[in-house]
């Protein structure tokens, strides 16, 4: 019984030991959502237009989804404490070279370094928090990184207005190396390895089918929004991402050595778990790109108050993800679960029902709600999914989970920009109404993916408290 309630490694201090991962995962998804509102800046600035820019977004994520898949094997070739340090300096140069960039072409290279060190270290994290924690600590810990994926992307948008107000665009990339710096010094002091250095051989074409099929369904997705589902190179794009991926998929199944174990897959809780939290990271995605739209084009709201309106929703959400942590400590998975995503229906239908004269209050109330319930249901159902592995295994499960958010974050943005604009189109009178209607469309989509997490919580096993027993 103590065996089972140690820790799988021992490492000498193990809060200080995730500072450098936390930090560097921190910056990273601040740095996917803060860049969106400043793009405008960035247009004028470089003489480009909305398709060219966009690439800083859509470039980022998919360096992400292509250095996400090869994370596992790159953490059976090199320690955990050499892959943090190259992921950190690795961002650090990135920044640097997006901060000094002189042409559009510099700064979306450095944008892309910077994909890379993300890449690298949010799947680590997440494994290493299953090695170096106690099981009766690991919800807890766990509901800590969640509260660093989800709060950091939802204050990128208000910290970076602040910061557009009084300085130029360049600062936002410098801001983000004193935190890099602190978590390099934290990750050479206190990071040990956790991991085990197998070097297991290199499938070459598993690597190229990965990079080329997440390619393939992030470029189509983010592609769909200027030239229409239906057009030559969204199609195109889709069917090489799908079909190769199918293949990538039936090489990892069959081959000895797999790039990535989708054999855990099998094992229940795991392939409810990591569904669910596709699920919420899709909903969270696709509301938090409306939301901001919908204040400004909807409720005609400058955009400095735009991003002070969206602080309330993010600081409400980093609590709650603190707090759902400690509750699969307690209760388990499903409850928190199905609470959370119940909760956030009520938030999604609230926000169905505004009107181009809502107010400003409700709105803000509605977001809470949201805010309240999915990352209620997001830290127990992931902490259930990658409780359900063992040993080398929470690095795979890390891994696809992370992948999949990537994709699944392009692919509902996509989703809510093409019911935007359907809904728009639908609509008559003023901007404002039409705008108003297409959020309605959008948030529809979120809603659907609501009530379909509803339905698959009731597949959840409480584990936790199975092994308890």
């Amino acid at each position: 019984m103590d065996n089972k309630m140690q820790a799988r490694k021992h490492v000498a201090h193990p809060k200080l030991a995730m500072v450098s991962m936390l930090l560097g995962a921190f910056v990273g998804m601040f740095s996917e959502t803060s860049l969106n509102i400043a793009l405008p800046k960035l247009m004028a600035a470089f003489q480009i237009n909305t398709a060219t820019v966009q690439w800083l977004v859509t470039g980022y994520m998919l360096i992400i989804g292509i250095i996400l898949p090869l994370s596992s094997i790159i953490t059976k070739w090199f320690t955990t404490r050499q892959v943090i340090i190259f992921a950190l300096i690795d961002f650090i140069v990135g920044a640097c070279i997006s901060a000094m960039a002189g042409s559009f072409a510099i700064l979306l290279v450095g944008r892309m370094i910077q994909g890379i060190g993300t890449g690298l270290i949010l799947p680590l994290m997440f494994a290493v928090v299953m090695q170096i924690f106690s099981p009766k600590k690991i919800g807890a810990v766990m509901g800590m990184c969640a509260l660093v994926i989800m709060f950091a992307p939802a204050i990128g948008p208000t910290l970076t207005g602040l910061v557009l107000a009084k300085l130029s665009w360049r600062w936002i990339f410098w801001l983000f190396v004193p935190f890099l710096a602190i978590a390099l010094i934290f990750a050479i002091t206190s990071l040990e390895n956790v991991g085990d250095v197998t070097r297991p051989h290199v499938d070459v074409l598993s690597i190229i089918e990965s990079a080329v099929g997440c390619s393939g369904i992030v470029i189509g997705a983010s592609l769909s929004s200027r030239d229409g589902w239906l057009s030559v190179p969204v199609l195109g794009a889709l069917i090489i991402g799908i079909v190769v991926l199918i293949l990538y998929v039936h090489r990892q199944l069959n081959i000895a050595t797999p790039i990535l174990n989708l054999k855990i897959f099998k094992i229940p809780a795991f392939a409810v778990g990591s569904s669910l939290v596709m699920l919420d990271f899709g909903i969270i995605l696709s509301t938090m790109y409306l939301l901001p739209m919908y204040y400004q084009n909807g409720l005609l709201l400058p955009v400095a108050l735009t991003g002070l309106v969206m602080l309330p929703g993010g600081v409400i959400n980093a609590i709650t993800s603190a707090f759902a942590g400690r509750l699969y400590d307690s209760v388990g998975a499903k409850r928190p679960a199905m609470l959370g995503f119940i909760i956030a229906l009520v938030g999604g239908l609230m926000l169905a029902f505004t009107s181009a004269e809502s107010s400003i209050v409700y709105v803000v109330i509605a977001h809470i709600i949201l805010m309240i319930g999915c990352p209620l249901a997001m830290s127990p159902s992931q902490t259930s999914a990658l409780n359900a592995l063992s040993g080398m295994e929470s690095g795979d499960g890390s891994t696809i989970m992370n992948t999949m958010q990537q994709v699944v974050g392009a692919l509902s943005t996509a989703l809510a920009t093409s019911c935007l604009a359907l809904g728009s189109k639908a609509a008559t009178g003023s901007s404002a109404v039409r705008f108003t209607n297409g959020f309605h469309y959008g948030i529809y989509f979120a809603i659907v993916l609501i009530v379909i997490a509803i339905l698959l919580t009731f597949k959840m096993q409480d584990q936790r408290n199975e092994k308890l027993d």
